[in-house]
C-alpha cells in the first residue's frame, strides 16, 4: 500500500483517512479497496452527490433522457459542458480499461461489503456548475469552451505513471496554481468552495472511524479546511443573477427597434434598407450556425426565420427553435443515447450522435444569431447616421 496517497488526521476525537485517487487510476481502485479492507472503517466517504452517484452506478441512465425537456428548460449549454468535459476523462478510462469514477464505485462498494456507513459528501454537481458560469466572464466562457474543444480535438494520450504523478502533493499544487492562473474565475467554485464543503462533510461524518475516497487534488485543501467550520448553507446557494446583462438585453432590441421606427418615419426606403438588413444578417448567421452543425435543412431554416425576430426578445433563442425542429425530425433513438459516452469521446462522435448534434444545433445556430446581431444592428447605425 503506498502512503503516499494516504493522509491520516484526527479531528474532534475522530479518525480520518483520506484516500487521494486519480480518477481514472487502476491502481487508486484497487488501494481504495484495499485500504478500506484493512481499516474496517464505520463510515465511508466518497467525493459523489446524489446526481453524481446515480450516474456512476447506473450505466443506463441516458435512456431515460427528455433532449425536449432539456431544450426548454434551458439547460442545453450545461449538458454540452458536462458531456464534453467528462469526454477527456472518459478518453483516459478507456485508454487505461478502467470504468470511469471505479475508485468511487469502489468506495460504495466497499462500504456495504464492509457494513460501514456510506457518506455522498461532494456538493450538487448542479450548484457547482451554476457557481462556476456565474463566476466566468464574457472572455472565460469563451476560452473555457475553447479548451474543452481543444482537448477533444487533441487527444493526447496520459501514461498511467503520469497519472500516478499527478497524485503527488506538490505536483497537484503547481498544476492547480496554473490552473488558478488560467481561469481565475474556475478555481474557487470548483477546487476551494468544494475542498470547504468536503472537509465539512467527512467532519460531520457519523462514528469514529472513518475513510474518505476523494480526488488526489483536493487532499491539500480539505486539510487546510478541516479544522474550520464551513458554512454549508452558504456554499450551496446560487447568486442572483446580476440585473445588468438583462437591461442590457431589452435595452439593446429596444434602440434597435426606436431607431428602424425612427428612420423608416423620416425615410421611408432607408428605413426599408434598415428593416432588410437586420433580417438579412441575423438570420443567415443564424442558419449558418446551424449549418455548420450539420442540422437539417428544416432546422436551417427555421434558425434563419427565428433569429431575427428572438434576437428582439431576450426570452427567446434562435438555437432553441432549431433544436426543437432538430429533435422532432432527427428523434434520437435508444442506441445514440446508449452511445452518448462513447461519441462525446471524440469530435466526430459529438457531430454523428444525434443527441449531441442537437446541441450543436442549439449552440451554434445562438452563436450565429449573436455575430449577426452585432453586425445587424451595425448596419443598422450605420444608415441611420448616414440619414441624419
Amino acid at each position: 500500500m503506498s502512503e503516499e496517497t494516504i493522509t491520516r488526521i484526527t479531528v474532534n476525537g475522530k479518525d480520518i483517512i483520506l484516500i487521494g485517487t486519480a480518477h481514472v487510476s487502476k491502481q487508486s481502485a484497487e488501494q481504495v479497496k484495499q485500504v478500506i479492507e484493512e481499516e474496517r472503517p464505520d463510515t465511508v466517504c466518497v467525493e459523489l452527490d446524489e446526481q453524481r452517484y446515480q450516474s456512476v452506478m447506473d450505466s443506463e441512465r441516458w435512456r431515460s433522457m427528455d433532449i425536449f425537456k432539456v431544450i426548454r428548460e434551458k439547460k442545453t449549454t450545461l449538458l454540452f459542458m458536462n458531456l464534453a468535459i467528462s469526454s477527456f476523462q472518459n478518453r483516459m478510462a478507456k485508454q487505461f480499461g478502467i470504468k470511469p469514477g471505479q475508485e468511487m464505485i469502489q468506495g460504495v462498494q466497499s462500504a456495504e461489503e464492509t457494513g460501514a456507513d456510506l457518506v455522498l459528501a461532494d456538493r450538487n454537481i448542479q450548484t457547482t456548475f451554476s457557481r462556476i458560469w456565474g463566476n466566468l466572464g464574457f472572455r472565460g466562457k469563451g476560452k473555457l469552451i475553447t479548451s474543452v474543444f481543444a482537448g477533444i480535438i487533441f487527444q493526447e494520450k496520459v501514461s498511467e505513471a503520469d497519472m500516478e504523478r499527478m497524485k503527488q502533493q506538490d505536483t497537484l499544487n503547481a498544476a492547480m496554481h496554473e490552473f488558478s492562473k488560467a481561469f481565475p474565475g474556475l478555481k474557487a467554485p470548483l477546487i476551494d468552495e468544494r475542498d470547504q464543503y468536503l472537509a465539512q462533510k467527512i467532519k460531520d461524518a457519523p462514528e469514529k472511524k472513518i475513510v474518505a475516497v476523494l480526488g488526489a487534488a483536493h487532499v491539500p485543501g480539505i486539510l487546510k479546511e478541516i479544522h474550520n467550520e464551513q458554512n454549508l448553507d452558504e456554499l450551496t446557494s446560487v447568486p442572483p443573477k446580476s440585473k445588468i446583462p438583462k437591461l442590457i438585453g431589452w435595452a439593446i432590441p429596444l434602440l434597435i427597434l426606436s431607431i428602424i421606427a425612427y428612420t423608416f418615419i423620416n425615410n421611408p426606403a432607408a428605413g426599408t434598407e434598415q428593416m432588410i438588413s437586420w433580417l438579412l444578417w441575423n438570420g443567415s448567421f443564424a442558419a449558418i450556425g446551424a449549418a455548420i452543425a450539420f442540422g437539417h435543412p428544416l432546422a436551417v431554416l427555421t434558425a434563419f426565420i427565428i433569429a431575427p425576430i428572438s434576437s428582439l426578445n431576450p426570452l427567446m433563442a434562435a438555437g432553441w427553435f432549431s433544436g426543437m425542429v432538430q429533435a422532432y425530425i432527427r428523434r434520437p433513438h435508444v442506441g445514440d443515447l446508449e452511445l452518448l459516452s462513447d461519441d462525446v469521446q471524440t469530435m466526430k462522435g459529438f457531430w454523428n450522435n444525434k443527441v449531441t448534434r442537437i446541441l450543436l444545433v442549439v449552440i451554434f445556430s445562438n452563436i450565429g444569431s449573436t455575430i449577426g446581431t452585432m453586425i445587424g444592428g451595425a448596419d443598422v447605425l450605420r444608415v441611420f447616421f448616414e440619414n441624419l
